[in-house]
């Protein structure tokens, strides 16, 4: 992640702290969307959280499984927060463009919504790191918000905040051209619990390495 980018969203995430899993830990969708994930998986399986946040509800799910999961993020705050949360996972805070990691080294990868303040450029040098890290058959799952800004200027939950991201048949071409199969998709409105949210489209993808 570019180096302003990553400080401002780290700066807002360690900011938002349990107020954004208040807000959005609710999406049926990410809970139907971790639950097609978690019919897909073998037992015991090593799961990458790429933007874990507070670690709910996507690392707690995943360890409630019985999966091995290892969940990045940028916000110090945030990690601190999910190590209490959800003790059977690891975390660490760390850009996960300059994170080493063994490809083939994960069965899964989750990354919701986990894209939208990088730059284009580096969304896609991330799913492109995302499919090395996964062995053959490995399972991908992507999710974003699906709309045609560039460093777009928005107030998040009270802060500013520069957004990045593609429309959907972009975002979904941008998934295939790093090498992934996608072999599912949802697309859905969720209303954030917070004062003056407003409705937002989400998409999300499930994806498989060749």
């Amino acid at each position: 992640m570019d180096g302003d980018h990553g400080r401002a969203a780290a700066t807002v995430f360690d900011a938002l702290g349990a107020d954004y899993e208040r807000a959005f830990a609710g999406s049926a969708a990410h809970h139907a969307s971790l639950q097609r994930l978690l019919g897909d998986l073998a037992p015991h399986s090593r799961i990458l959280d790429v933007g874990s946040g507070t670690g709910r509800p996507t690392a707690q799910t995943l360890t409630g499984a019985g999966h091995e999961v290892l969940g990045v993020d940028v916000s110090p705050g945030m990690v601190e927060l999910a190590a209490r949360q959800v003790p059977d996972a690891r975390f660490e805070c760390a850009d996960i463009l300059e994170l080493a990691l063994d490809e083939g080294g994960f069965d899964a990868v989750c990354a919701y919504f986990s894209l939208l303040q990088m730059s284009r450029d580096d969304q896609f040098r991330l799913l492109r790191k995302l499919g090395r890290l996964l062995v053959p058959g490995g399972h991908l799952v992507v999710a974003t918000v699906p709309l045609d800004v560039e460093d777009f200027d928005v107030v998040f939950m009270g802060h500013d905040v520069r957004a990045t991201s593609f429309g959907p048949e972009e975002f979904t071409e941008l998934v295939t051209a790093a090498g992934l199969s996608v072999l599912w998709e949802q697309s859905a409105l969720f209303t954030p619990e917070y004062e003056a949210a407003v409705a937002e489209p989400q998409l999300f993808l499930h994806c498989r390495r060749a």
